[in-house]
């Protein structure tokens, strides 16, 4: 499937593009997209007992490392990155893993556990300024 391109004042985009978006962010644009993280998961509705589930998870996020400068002013972008993500099961921590600069962005993450027990999962993401993001799920063990 090809998108149709648009023009606007001399320059092309993607339908999905605005012309204020390019590589070259101010900060105000890169935090104000922070607004719009948005956390993911796919579990399993259901699982026999015993079975190995896989979880699976994404958030939308652009993990700002601190090491670029902004083209405009020459001032370095704040680092602003997910440092931490956790899964809980019932309460109880299932996994979890300390992020540094170096992951990209829209960090994902796959992990397995044995399903033993119903109930509900809860995914947790940390960022450096203190925000958290969550999202829950529920699993029904047959």
């Amino acid at each position: 499937m090809v998108a149709a391109v648009k023009q606007i004042g001399g320059e092309k985009y993607l339908p999905f593009q605005h012309p204020t978006h390019h590589r070259d962010h101010t900060q105000f644009e890169r935090l104000k997209s922070m607004a719009k993280s948005k956390p993911r998961v796919k579990v399993p509705k259901t699982a026999a007992k015993g079975d190995i589930i896989t979880i699976k998870t994404l958030i939308s996020h652009v993990m700002e490392t601190g090491l670029r400068k902004n083209k405009k002013t020459g001032e370095i972008i704040p680092r602003l990155i997910i440092n931490k993500f956790e899964a809980k099961f019932n309460g109880e921590e299932v996994f979890s893993v300390i992020l540094d600069p170096a992951v990209s962005a829209n960090p994902y993450f796959k992990f397995s556990m044995k399903a033993q027990t119903s109930g509900e999962f809860e995914f947790i993401w940390t960022e450096d300024n203190g925000e958290v993001y969550t999202k829950k799920a529920k699993l029904e063990v047959n």
